[in-house]
């Protein structure tokens, strides 16, 4: 006599594994100490050929000593926006362990003047790293020729 068992819903889920893999020793990784330095790891790791063309949003994961665990690529959105997912960015916070990030997108008309919408997404993703422990230290505004930065201005 065959035994039928049945499979319940409950024994067929999803197992969540959670890893971070850096091959840069830690006294290797660039240091920010400010918004100057963000600018520069920033400038370095974006791809020349979308600064002026489409909007980006990155983020930079930091250690408590405030060195780069690494900088995660939220979205690359059209002429004029991008889609900043809060859910996405403290994913890969979490996911890197980090203990502060710096928030930055790029303006390709080259006006740096924050919108309302970039301030109104920093003051949000600000609230939300306070709940998780995570300090959004900066949000940096890049184009080809300089930058502007939130934290420099008062605005965060």
């Amino acid at each position: 006599m065959e035994k039928t068992v049945k499979t319940s819903a409950f024994t067929r889920v999803a197992e969540i594994k959670l890893s971070y893999r850096n091959k840069i020793k830690p006294c290797e990784r660039p240091q920010v100490t400010c918004s100057a330095d963000s600018y520069k790891v920033l400038r370095e790791s974006w791809d020349k050929s979308k600064l002026e063309f489409v909007e980006q949003f990155k983020v930079l994961l930091l250690n408590r000593a405030n060195r780069v665990l690494g900088i995660y690529e939220v979205s690359t959105g059209g002429v004029a926006g991008t889609v900043a997912d809060p859910k996405l960015i403290f994913a890969a916070a979490l996911k890197a362990c980090a203990s502060g990030i710096i928030l930055s997108h790029n303006h390709p008309s080259g006006n740096l003047k924050p919108s309302s919408a970039d301030l109104q997404l920093t003051q949000k993703l600000k609230r939300g790293g306070e709940l998780l422990d995570i300090a959004v230290l900066d949000h940096i505004i890049l184009t080809s020729e300089s930058y502007y930065s939130l934290a420099d201005e008062g605005l965060l």
